[in-house]
């Protein structure tokens, strides 16, 4: 196989693959993919997975799916407050009553006002209608007032026992499945989806109820004035849904659009105003080519905004055209009706309230069925994700460790991530004392990092045993191995917190602390410095986000990291290459407080580093070669081994490496130039 020089390079910088020759650039090009369409280049969104799903399905399979996702909805509202969802339906169904009543009781004061007789006489014979009527809308008000009061203390209470339990399920994830980057971006999804959506759930069905219920009202009215009056609401009613259905139809077709616009131009947005890039794109003085290229963008989008508001604006002329034919017949019919004597007057003026509030109650229906459909189908993903989470959780079989142990012992161990083709660890044993501090040394990928979130029950071998003294680590709960072993990894979480949290959240808490326990973890890491020269030392937030707030270099929060690890106490201390920000002093410090200073006499410490000057007097060292221990000593046990060839070992070799770059660096004239 040939090897192709990058940028003319020899030697260290090849990669396989056969010789191409570079042709040379064109002078004017497009800066970024673009398609026949704007938008139609960019690889679809999660967010926009379902946008406009609803006008692309039938409306029988929306009806059909309606009242399976109101008995969830339902289910879900019972769940959280029994007392608020009964009163809630309750309600609604009285306040329908009401309406239709009121209809009916409307009827009596048009029969009242048409009768026969003297005016005066007409309007005294309509008053008690009339003040039923006053009395009936009174109450229906009553009972809305009672829906929106019933609401407002459900959808808070759904709104947080659904995030809390998405929150708990997700936080406890196994390890490994959070690994997986399709499973993050699954919780992403239902995140920014699924609970957005599934909090609004019960205010639309609730919208929906309303509408569905007044309809119902409106055509028991018309029934029981005459019954020939049902078949004229269907042809009132029918041509207008159709159009309702078009109109909503296209409207979520536009805002799936328009969101695919926005997300293009955003690209060139976000460039111009993000934070990270702005300081390359002043000292390039790249900002009027980035203008220009919006501008651009911007215009093209103009164009396609104006062709979308011009066909929802021709579907909803084509919608009102044919609503009012359907209406102007259906009130020809209504006259006709009245005038042969079909239907008395003041049936006829009831029957035309009723048919005109039945129209407008139609397009609400239409659009929260459309809304509440597309919606679940985020519901649904939320749910079938919260349901993986739950097959997800760590293992437990209610036993828990000991806070002492005597020896850690590994055997035969195995470890493959999922979808790995190949293993990450294939046979390691050794053991751990109490009291010892032990280095896993080696290339990356070799399996030093995995061996210790295996220590550290953040994962589970796939073969072999690892034993804490006598209990094998799948005999007991997951979590209580990860409460024995404290981890700090090469890059710690920089929470925004104080100073303080930021140190007692190793032990699991952020609002209790042991004053002397937590001075002294941060002067062994160095941190103590850190904190002192803070405005408000402990009780400074480490983020910018808060008024007052604070933010560390790298080597900084890593001895804050370090602090966060020596809080605990644990009977197990794990450092994966913590000091990899610091300078040299800084982490011979760390190191030497690691090593020397004051701890518990039966902890285990395990350190992973590249720099195997840090690692030379730990008690054991293992050196990982390909998910396997293919050496294993203290400092000088090692550096004397031979190979059957007489040659150095892996350690040996790779420790004379180091030294000696580190000799030409201090040597002046030996450094490159360039």
């Amino acid at each position: 196989m040939n090897e192709v020089p990058i940028n003319g390079m020899q030697s260290g910088g090849t990669v396989p693959g056969p010789r191409r020759e570079l042709s040379l650039p064109p002078a004017s090009a497009s800066a970024a993919p673009e398609g026949e369409a704007v938008g139609d280049e960019l690889k679809s969104a999660y967010w926009m997975q379902w946008d406009g799903e609803a006008a692309r399905t039938s409306v029988w399979r929306i009806l059909g799916r309606l009242p399976a996702i109101s008995r969830r909805v339902l289910g879900l509202a019972y769940r959280a407050d029994p007392r608020a969802t009964v009163m809630v339906v309750v309600l609604q169904l009285g306040s329908a009553l009401m309406s239709a009543f009121g209809l009916l009781a409307s009827v009596r004061v048009l029969s009242a006002l048409f009768a026969q007789g003297a005016t005066s006489e007409r309007i005294h014979n309509a008053l008690p209608s009339l003040a039923l009527v006053a009395g009936l809308m009174a109450a229906q008000g009553l009972l809305d007032f009672g829906v929106a009061r019933g609401q407002a203390a459900l959808t808070p209470k759904v709104r947080r026992a659904v995030e809390q339990e998405f929150l708990r399920l997700n936080c406890h994830v196994r390890l490994e499945a959070v690994d997986d980057a399709a499973f993050a971006d699954e919780a992403n999804k239902a995140n920014d989806r699924g609970l957005y959506y599934m909090r609004q759930a019960v205010p639309q069905l609730i919208q929906l109820a309303h509408a569905v219920l007044g309809l119902v009202g409106s055509a028991g009215v018309l029934a029981v004035l005459h019954p020939a009056l049902l078949p004229l609401l269907v042809i009132s009613v029918v041509p207008q849904g159709y159009a309702a259905v078009r109109s909503a139809r296209q409207q979520f077709l536009s805002h799936s659009r328009y969101s695919t616009l926005q997300r293009r131009i955003r690209l060139f947005t976000w460039l111009l105003l993000d934070r990270d890039s702005a300081p390359e794109v002043r000292a390039s003085t790249a900002q009027q080519a980035l203008l220009e290229e919006h501008e651009r963008f911007a215009r093209r989008i103009e164009v396609e905004d104006t062709r979308l508001g011009r066909e929802e604006a021709n579907v909803s002329l084509l919608g009102r055209s044919v609503g009012g034919v359907a209406v102007g017949a259906t009130y020809g019919v209504l006259g006709w009706m009245t005038a042969t004597g079909w239907l008395p007057l003041a049936a006829g003026g009831g029957a035309f309230l009723a048919i005109r509030s039945s129209r407008g109650t139609l397009v609400s229906v239409v659009l929260a069925m459309h809304q509440i459909y597309e919606h679940a189908l985020w519901i649904d993903d939320l749910e079938g994700h919260l349901e993986r989470c739950r097959r997800l959780q760590p293992h437990r079989t209610g036993r828990c460790l000991p806070d002492q142990v005597k020896a850690i012992t590994v055997t035969d161990v195995h470890y493959t991530y999922p979808e790995a083709a190949r293993p990450a660890l294939r046979g390691v044993s050794m053991t751990l004392s109490a009291g010892s501090t032990v280095a896993f040394v080696g290339a990356n990928g070799s399996g030093k990092s995995t061996m210790a979130k295996l220590l550290a029950g953040l994962y589970t071998p796939t073969g072999g045993t690892i034993c804490w003294d006598d209990l094998e680590v799948r005999e007991v709960d997951a979590e209580s191995i990860q409460a024995r072993v404290s981890m700090v990894l090469q890059a710690p979480v920089a929470w925004p917190l104080s100073a303080l949290a930021n140190v007692t959240i190793g032990a699991g808490t952020i609002t209790e602390a042991d004053p002397e326990r937590a001075l002294a973890s941060v002067i062994e890491s160095g941190a103590d410095r850190v904190i002192a020269g803070l405005p408000q030392q402990w009780a400074t937030p480490l983020s910018k986000r808060f008024k007052g707030g604070q933010e560390l270099s790298g080597g900084n929060w890593a001895k804050v990291a370090v602090a966060r690890g020596l809080y605990p106490d644990s009977c197990v201390l794990v450092l994966d290459e913590p000091t990899a920000s610091m300078d040299a002093r800084a982490e011979h410090a760390v190191y030497d407080a690691v090593l020397h200073g004051p701890r518990r006499p039966d902890r285990i410490t395990v350190l992973i580093s590249h720099r195997l000057a840090s690692v030379t007097e730990c008690d054991m060292i293992y050196v990982f070669r390909d998910g396997r221990v293919i050496e294993s000593g203290d400092h000088h046990t090692l550096m004397a081994r031979r190979t059957a060839a007489g040659e150095p070992g892996e350690y040996a070799q790779l420790f004379t490496l180091q030294a000696a770059t580190y000799r030409e660096a201090a040597i002046p004239g030996t450094e490159e130039t360039g």
